[in-house]
C-alpha cells in the first residue's frame, strides 16, 4: 500500500558488565511505541568470559523474538578505572557482535547524547531519564532496572537522530537562526 508508513524496530542496548540494559520500541511512522524492556542480570557469574558469553546469548535471542531492524547501543564512558572500562568495552563488543551475527546496522551514542535527547539535560541522572521516558512511552513504573531504560533511552534516542524533523531547521550559528527566525528575535 503507498501511503502507508514503514514499521521500523530498534533494540537499545547499554552494556554492563554486572547488568546489561535493552529496550525495544517499535516505530509506524513517527511514533514511537514501546515493545518490551528488561535486563540481563550477570551478577551471579563470576567468570568475565561466561558473562560474555550469556550477553551474546541473550542479546541474540532478543534479536531473534523481536526482530529489530537496527541497534542503537550506549558507548562506554572513560572512567578512572582502565579495568572497568576494558571489561565494559568487552561486553559492548559482545553486544555489537550478537547484532552483526544477525546482519543489523549498529549505531552508537555517548552518555551524554542519549541523555540529552531523552531529557534535554546531558548530565541528567538516570532517575530522569526514566521519569521522561514514562512520560514520552506512556508506561508506568513496575519496579523498573534504570539498566533497562538506559537501553530503551539508547533506542529512543536513535529514533530521535534518524527521525528528527528539526533537522530541516538547521541552524550554521546564530546569525542564521536570527536570519531564518526574525519573529522570534527582538
Amino acid at each position: 500500500m503507498k501511503g502507508k508508513p514503514k514499521e521500523r524496530i530498534i533494540l537499545g542496548i547499554d552494556p554492563g558488565t554486572n547488568v546489561t540494559g535493552y529496550g525495544v520500541i517499535k516505530i509506524s511512522g513517527s511514533n514511537p511505541e514501546l515493545v518490551a524492556m528488561g535486563i540481563i542480570d550477570l551478577s551471579k557469574s563470576g567468570d568475565h568470559y561466561l558473562k560474555l558469553k550469556k550477553i551474546f546469548d541473550r542479546i541474540t535471542e532478543i534479536i531473534d523474538e523481536y526482530h529489530p531492524d537496527e541497534l542503537a547501543i550506549e558507548a562506554p564512558f572513560y572512567g578512572k578505572n582502565v579495568q572497568s572500562m576494558l571489561k565494559l568495552g568487552r561486553a559492548q563488543g559482545t553486544a555489537i557482535a550478537a547484532a552483526l551475527s544477525r546482519s543489523m546496522p549498529i549505531f552508537e551514542y555517548a552518555p551524554r547524547k542519549i541523555k540529552m535527547s531523552i531529557t534535554g539535560q546531558g548530565a541528567a541522572s538516570k532517575e530522569q531519564v526514566a521519569a521522561m521516558l514514562m512520560s514520552i512511552l506512556k508506561f508506568k513504573e513496575i519496579k523498573i532496572k534504570l539498566d533497562a531504560t538506559d537501553g530503551l533511552a539508547a533506542a529512543l534516542c536513535h529514533f530521535y537522530q534518524t527521525n528528527n524533523p528539526v533537522h530541516e531547521k538547521a541552524f550554521t550559528g546564530w546569525k542564521d537562526f536570527m536570519k531564518k527566525n526574525p519573529g522570534r528575535v527582538k
